[in-house]
């Protein structure tokens, strides 16, 4: 029997988010591993092995999924949002490169899922219409002089940018020490959204200017995605404001 490995995006959080793709192979999977709240997504099957891990045992994570699909198992690896966005994809990628020959024999499939930065424009009307990009604001992994060129390099290019892991407990200043950067780039009235817990019961979506954009307004449920020159905000009286990036762009010299 050979084995089978799925890595699984979940959507951002509420279940009608989840493809029917994703839901398939998780129903068909009879091993899980994930991190344990993303797991808690998940409704329980009857014989469905879950293993839970916390949120930086990526690598072992995905090395012990692979251990077990290669003893014949089709084992489903979960991630929120989309595996391939700062997720559990690249790990199962990485893990395979440098792990035994025999796990790059493994049927191994991509299935992918609303990944957060997603799920907040569509909330709030279309900021990523035009040009963008995502950074990770995780120095956990790479140097925060590499985050800080990058963001310099984003803004300076009239990139919208997408700012994943804005703040943690282990990493409370990165985030205003970004805004602060990103202040030096872009107009002051440049909008800013903040996107918190997005497709779960207790989802917030607030837009501030980058002046006004508060450090303390990010936790490590939240999502951020910070304006172009270009984006624009348009006030509904009643309602809730929408901002887009229009879709054509004016070259502005250096």
């Amino acid at each position: 029997m050979s084995g089978h490995l799925a890595v699984v995006g979940l959507g951002p959080g509420d279940a009608r988010y989840l493809t029917p793709e994703a839901d398939e192979a998780l129903a068909g999977a009879q091993a899980l591993y994930g991190y344990g709240p993303y797991l808690d997504r998940v409704p329980v099957r009857v014989g469905q092995i879950r293993s839970a891990s916390d949120n930086r045992e990526e690598r072992s994570r995905a090395a012990a999924a692979l251990r077990h699909a290669a003893e014949g198992t089709r084992v489903a690896v979960v991630s929120g949002g989309d595996p391939g966005v700062f997720a559990m994809a690249a790990a199962v990628c990485e893990e395979i490169e440098s792990g035994p020959e025999g796990w790059r024999t493994l049927d191994v499939a991509i299935v992918p899922g609303i990944t957060a930065m997603l799920a907040v424009a569509a909330r709030i009307g279309a900021p990523l219409g035009h040009d963008f990009c995502a950074l990770s604001l995780s120095d956990n992994l790479k140097p925060w002089d590499l985050v800080e060129r990058r963001l310099d390099a984003a803004a300076g290019a009239g990139f919208v940018i997408a700012l994943y892991n804005p703040v943690s407990r282990a990493r409370p200043w990165q985030f205003g020490a970004a805004i602060e950067r990103l202040r030096r780039h872009l107009p002051a009235a440049t909008p800013v959204v903040f996107g918190y817990a997005v497709g779960r019961p207790h989802e917030a979506v607030n837009v501030a200017t980058l002046e006004h954009a508060d450090a303390a307004a990010a936790d490590m449920a939240t999502l951020v995605i910070v304006g172009s020159r270009e984006t624009r905000v348009v006030l509904r009286p009643g309602r809730s404001p929408l901002v887009y990036t229009p879709r054509t762009a004016v070259e502005v010299s250096a």
